[in-house]
């Protein structure tokens, strides 16, 4: 029976440089087709934390260098990122496809994500973005530009923004369409440019929002049956890294927030994953989440491998 289906790539997979995103993507689109040919309907949505961070950090340095190069907004750099990545995913998706010899139109929507003015996210930023320093190196790096940096995942720092719940995706109607119509739509980049909805007209306003959180909500929106969260493990895993670590192959509703409150998972990394999946599962009973590694999205619908919540 096919299936709709939603998967979340994440922006860190997809490399630092233009080549290597080009590599990446191609990686990435062998999987993606392999659900296509077992007859779903798929839809992608891609992180961009990485990309819009350089992309605003080479117009702050450039302003810097010459008063003649604009600053550049972050909803304007959100739309940068989702041409760029959008382009060499749908360029590797269609010549996946064209190698098997599967006609299927790929399309990229620029897509706007509405948020609440008032979400509690725009006095506590959460969400990195851009490159990794050294405490050093951000501590420098703060000191000129004003930017909060934080400690992320072992990694090293980077800077936080804010990052606050999408409310609606503005062309959900679009997006629906170009499915029932038979298009792979790549969509909802980077979590989606955030905007006000403000005297009815959409308003830009700088912020990230979660990727994983805006593909629950398109998923949603879109009335999509599975939500695919790729990921670097192949499953999650509760006290990861110490003696205890267990993997987890399903989760009920009740055992996700169970262990959100116990603080298994870490802010910024696996934590948005799952709570991003109990959303979108505990919306309708059919519903599932999965997350999985790239590796395994295929194995992931059609055999359940990964974490299941449901």
């Amino acid at each position: 029976m096919k299936q709709k289906i939603v998967i979340a790539l994440g922006g860190n997979a997809l490399g630092d440089n233009p080549q290597e995103q080009k590599d990446a993507v191609a990686v990435a689109a062998q999987s993606i087709v392999d659900l296509i040919a077992g007859g779903d309907e798929v839809m992608v949505v891609h992180g961009n934390g990485p990309q819009v961070g350089m992309i605003h950090l080479a117009f702050d340095e450039a302003h810097h260098a010459n008063n003649a190069v604009p600053e550049m907004p972050f909803p304007e750099a959100a739309a940068m990122s989702q041409g760029y990545i959008g382009y060499h995913l749908q360029n590797a998706i269609a010549n996946e496809l064209r190698r098997r010899d599967i006609q299927k139109d790929v399309a990229t929507v620029l897509t706007q994500v509405v948020v609440d003015a008032d979400d509690q996210a725009f006095t506590n930023p959460t969400k990195p973005i851009g490159p990794f320093y050294t405490e050093t190196q951000a501590q420098a790096l703060a000191t000129v530009n004003g930017y909060t940096y934080v400690e992320d995942s072992g990694r090293g720092y980077r800077r936080v923004v804010p990052s606050p719940q999408p409310v609606t995706v503005v062309e959900r109607g679009a997006i629906k369409a170009l499915m029932d119509a038979g298009t792979l739509v790549i969509s909802n980049g980077g979590g989606g440019i955030p905007v006000l909805d403000q005297d009815r007209k959409y308003v830009g306003v700088d912020a990230v929002i979660d990727k994983d959180n805006s593909a629950a909500k398109v998923a949603d929106e879109i009335d999509a049956d599975i939500l695919v969260i790729l990921t670097g493990v192949d499953q999650v895993a509760i006290n990861f890294g110490t003696p205890e670590q267990k993997w987890l192959e399903t989760l009920s509703i009740a055992e996700a927030n169970q262990y959100i409150g116990e603080g298994h998972f870490a802010p910024g990394s696996m934590l948005p994953k799952v709570e991003a999946s109990v959303r979108f599962a505990a919306s309708k009973p059919s519903r599932k989440a999965i997350i999985t590694s790239l590796e395994n999205a295929h194995l992931a619908v059609s055999e359940g491998k990964g974490t299941i919540i449901q």
